[in-house]
């Protein structure tokens, strides 16, 4: 399944702004927690974005640890090298399509990961066995993703201001799923983990921009919300209308994320 899909770097920094924010918990707490990290390890962060996942790991080792971060996005690796100068770490950034064969030797890696980003993969078999070549016997997989229950209020809030369907999303479509599977089938133990944060917006507006930077990019794959640009500003009026008329009678606007994390051992 092909996905058009490529998250720009001011949308997904806001959306982590606002889980910083409004949230009760902390994921990345969460999956340094979840993870078996040890100093000396070899670490590839597949679909590494601006590069918060390596960051943290580096940070967590002190680093003591070979990391490498792999994205397909030129302008999401420029910030990643951008930090990574402006820190004085030595994480290496690198062009990776989890489409096509990674460029790197079987049984490299003790811990490969990919958070928020490998529902996207076209193949997902083919992306999951890449992950396995690349680890080493014992070694790791990590990945995180979007549960069916994931952000119901938004999705509820989107639908009674258009009163259309919302179409299945590449993430909590397939999450707990297809992927859940393919990981099954490939590792020889797996563990599904839940994280769940809720987010407590006292105010529409901060709920508008994280539907903003939700929806400035998923229009391309809701295909039967947004025809143009007019379109999307005319749905985003109507989704304020009802956010304050929620806010109105209720005070607040609780929007729980439900992540999984899958954690499987080669």
């Amino acid at each position: 399944m092909k996905i058009d899909y490529k998250e720009t770097t001011s949308d997904l920094l806001a959306r982590i702004n606002i889980h910083e924010k409004y949230g009760t918990r902390n994921i990345d707490d969460w999956m340094i927690e979840t993870l078996p990290l040890k100093e000396g390890m070899h670490i590839l962060d597949v679909g590494c974005g601006a590069g918060k996942q390596c960051f943290s790991y580096f940070d967590t080792l002190h680093g003591r640890a070979s990391i490498v971060g792999g994205d397909i996005s030129d302008e999401l690796l420029a910030k990643a090298r951008e930090e990574n100068k402006r820190r004085g770490t030595d994480i290496f950034f690198t062009e990776l399509n989890f489409n096509k064969p990674f460029a790197f030797e079987d049984n490299s890696f003790d811990l490969a990961s990919c958070s928020f980003a490998i529902y996207y993969a076209e193949n997902i078999p083919f992306t999951i066995k890449e992950m396995h070549r690349v680890l080493k016997p014992g070694g790791y997989l990590f990945t995180t993703g979007p549960m069916p229950e994931n952000k119901k209020v938004f999705y509820d809030i989107v639908k009674e201001a258009t009163g259309k369907v919302i179409p299945p999303m590449p993430g909590s479509s397939r999450y707990s799923t297809e992927i859940l599977g393919a990981v099954k089938s490939l590792f020889s133990h797996t563990d599904l983990i839940i994280f769940e944060n809720p987010l407590t917006f006292p105010e529409a507006d901060p709920f508008l921009i994280y539907t903003r930077a939700s929806l400035s990019e998923d229009r391309k794959l809701w295909t039967s919300f947004f025809d143009s640009k007019d379109e999307f500003e005319t749905v985003m009026d109507k989704i304020r209308t009802v956010a304050e008329n929620r806010i109105q009678k209720d005070g607040k606007i609780v929007m729980t994320k439900v992540v999984g994390g899958i954690l499987a051992k080669k």
